[in-house]
């Protein structure tokens, strides 16, 4: 199966990516940068395709990845995985409106545009697909500082579910994967001090392992979930 990956270049979306090469599928990676473990990853692996793409500018994001020397109508999608995300963490009182539409551009409008092609591209090939959206546990429960960032998660949760009961009669599912708080690069301007607050609040009083968001979503993508649609799967380790 052809799988599209955005922000493959690290952490989640990262082991996505190994997940899914391990399972067999053929991953077209995107993100803005071609790191030094993507290019292991690339090294001797003609199932996996990179392109560097700004996520940041919708309209030619669109135009780079559904192009004719990436993923054209000839190649037929199964599953598009929508990682890439930007930060942006403040309290409410400190808003910044060109802030705000930067990560909104990332986390919630190029999403969607993807997600308009991606669902053209299996109608296309008659094949169907599996769209998975990555969220965050910050929609669901407070963090200081996250409610910008948790707005542009809970946007996409929402569209996730209408989505899937808009295209469900062709084939085409969408759900979300909800992670926890993990130890990625995103998390770590945190003291150990922060990180073992948030832990405390989970039942298994750990961080979530990014191994585990990985599968949940190659199975997902699978033939095994072929009955789950428009659903959020939470993978955090019992936060709530």
């Amino acid at each position: 199966m052809n799988i599209l990956v955005t922000g493959a270049s690290k952490g989640v979306g990262l082991e996505i990516c190994k997940t899914l090469l391990r399972e067999g599928h053929a991953v077209y990676g995107v993100s803005r940068t071609f790191t030094d473990d993507l290019k292991k990853l690339a090294e001797g692996n003609c199932a996996f395709h990179f392109k560097s793409v700004d996520l940041g500018d919708s309209a030619a994001a669109k135009d780079a990845v559904f192009s004719a020397d990436f993923i054209p109508n000839s190649v037929p999608l199964g599953g598009f995985v929508n990682n890439a995300a930007q930060v942006y963490d403040d309290i409410v009182t400190n808003i910044s409106l060109d802030r705000l539409k930067a990560m909104y551009d990332v986390n919630v409008f190029t999403p969607m545009l993807l997600t308009k092609y991606a669902i053209r591209n299996m109608i296309f090939n008659r094949g169907g697909g599996s769209i998975v959206h990555i969220s965050s546990i910050s929609a669901h429960t407070g963090y200081k500082g996250l409610a910008m960032y948790a707005s542009s998660k809970g946007a996409l949760e929402a569209f996730s579910k209408n989505t899937a009961r808009e295209w469900g009669e062709k084939g085409v599912r969408s759900n979300v994967v909800v992670p926890g708080f993990m130890d990625t690069a995103m998390s770590s301007t945190l003291s150990d001090e922060q990180k073992n607050r948030i832990y405390k609040r989970t039942s298994l009083k750990k961080a979530t392992e990014v191994e585990s968001v990985a599968e949940t979503v190659a199975f997902l993508l699978s033939d095994k979930a072929r009955s789950i649609t428009g659903q959020n799967i939470n993978v955090d380790a019992g936060t709530i």
